[in-house]
């Protein structure tokens, strides 16, 4: 089985989406198997919570499954699928601001936010997991749109260009918005410290 799975690793995106809309489910695993980290990655960025974020990548495979047929392999699966997590994203942080406003811990693996670890010195340990966890609590009270921009530039590592296709906004508005994000996030992060 593994072999099998092996001659659809190298296949791109759009040759996996043809051979699913052929019915080999084979493809659809190796899909979820490509994306299925960075679904996860992108959308506790988004949201913030851990559960959360892995029933919106479960839920965006299953939707992908569901309306692949009407896919248009000539698009890039990426930005397609994107959308996907997004709206469930958008929609989750609505259904929780109906529900509750109560407070909430962010369980983000530490391997999703890149900084630099100086083993040798536990003091610079802690006060890195302090940043991170300030920036975390900064990201989840920005604005969708603006919690958007930073996961995408900062975490996603996309470019501008990458950026502007997929929310399919002109670059300098990219570029307006990721300044104005970080500028929010900057004076949320200064006012929970004083």
């Amino acid at each position: 089985m593994t072999g099998k799975l092996d001659r659809y690793k190298d296949l791109t995106d759009s040759e996996l989406i043809e051979r699913l809309q052929r019915g080999e489910m084979r493809s659809f695993e190796t899909l979820v198997n490509r994306y299925k980290k960075r679904a996860f990655y992108l959308a506790l960025g988004l949201v913030g919570d851990a559960d959360e974020a892995h029933d919106i990548s479960q839920e965006a495979f299953i939707r992908v499954y569901r309306s692949v047929k009407r896919f248009d392999t000539s698009k890039e699966f990426f930005s397609w699928f994107y959308v996907i997590v997004s709206n469930l994203a958008r929609n989750q942080l609505k259904k929780r601001a109906v529900r509750t406003a109560h407070a909430r811990d962010l369980q983000a693996d530490s391997s999703s936010i890149k900084y630099s670890q100086t083993r040798s010195n536990p003091e610079v340990l802690m006060q890195a997991d302090e940043t991170k966890h300030q920036i975390w609590k900064g990201i989840e009270k920005l604005p969708f749109n603006f919690r958007e921009i930073i996961i995408l530039r900062h975490f996603e590592d996309l470019s501008y260009d990458e950026i502007a296709r997929l929310l399919k906004i002109p670059k300098g508005s990219v570029m307006s918005r990721l300044y104005y994000a970080r500028l929010k996030l900057k004076q949320i992060i200064e006012a929970e410290d004083e």
